[in-house]
C-alpha cells in the first residue's frame, strides 16, 4: 500500500483507461468516484475514494443552545 494521499497520474490513467483529462473526469463521474479538479483541470482522487477505506467520521451530537433559558 502506498503512503501517498492521492492517486498518481499513472494510477489514474490506469484506473480510467485514458490519459485525457476529459475522459478521466467523465469516467469518474459515471462511476460515482469522488474527486476534485486541481488548478489545471486535472482530476484528483484520494486513495480512500477507490480503496474503500472509511472516511473520518464526523462527531455526531445533539444540538444544545448556549442561550440561557428565559
Amino acid at each position: 500500500m502506498s503512503t501517498t494521499l492521492c492517486l498518481t497520474r499513472d494510477e489514474l490513467t490506469e484506473l480510467c483507461r485514458t490519459s485525457r483529462k476529459a475522459g478521466q473526469v467523465a469516467f469518474l463521474r459515471l462511476n460515482g468516484i469522488r474527486h476534485y479538479l486541481d488548478a489545471h483541470g486535472w482530476p484528483v482522487v484520494t486513495r480512500a475514494a477507490v480503496e474503500g477505506q472509511p472516511e473520518q467520521a464526523q462527531a455526531s451530537g445533539t444540538w444544545k443552545s448556549n442561550k440561557a433559558a428565559a
